[in-house]
């Protein structure tokens, strides 16, 4: 008699880390795959070729990065999400590459995340990624205004601001400023002799 024989999935699956059907599907396009990635601080995004011997990671960008051309607060935010996709663009466009295919792993595909403002971002920069423009987020989103617009309403509420944008005030930076803040690092990341390959 028989013994029914439990299958074993690969590890990154079992850990809920990898969808194998659908990386499979990515892969067959034969495109380079352009793969984000979120933590509590800061947005990652790569552009990868697959090999059959390992992916090749062609270019990288993280918002760790845009820190250094000027951006002052939260690297996990929507206009931080956006510039390190722009930042991504900037690169690959440099080294003549133009197309993408998007690669989002498990993350839930929401209308208007923080996964879409990267993809905007990189599309701004002269990528094409064939995307759903509903799915993007909209251009007061990316820039800040919502955080501009929210700190001119608690503006009157002396306490309530000063507790919700303490990080925002302690370097300086009223939160009504964040759109001019978007505004200036967009502007250096549009200076290619500031923009580092990798």
């Amino acid at each position: 008699m028989l013994k029914h024989i439990k299958t074993v999935h690969f590890r990154r699956k079992r850990e809920g880390k990898t969808n194998y059907k659908k990386r499979l599907k990515i892969l067959i396009s034969n495109k380079i795959r352009m793969v984000v990635r979120k933590s509590l601080k800061n947005i990652y995004a790569q552009l990868i070729e697959y090999r059959d011997n390992g992916d090749i990671v062609k270019f990288s960008a993280s918002s760790s990065e845009i820190r250094k051309l000027g951006w002052k607060i939260s690297g996990s935010n929507m206009p931080a999400s956006y510039l390190t996709g722009y930042l991504l663009g900037k690169k690959a466009v440099k080294k003549n590459m133009d197309e993408a295919i998007l690669d989002i792993g498990r993350i839930p595909p929401i209308k208007g995340s923080k996964v879409f403002a990267v993809v905007k971002g990189a599309k701004d920069a002269g990528i094409n990624i064939p995307v759903d423009n509903e799915m993007l987020p909209s251009d007061d989103d990316v820039k800040g205004n919502r955080i501009s617009n929210y700190g001119k309403l608690l503006g009157g509420d002396n306490m309530r601001y000063s507790r919700y944008y303490s990080s925002y005030l302690k370097i300086g930076l009223k939160p009504e400023e964040v759109s001019n803040l978007f505004s200036e690092v967009k502007k250096n990341l549009e200076s290619s002799d500031k923009i580092k390959q990798g």
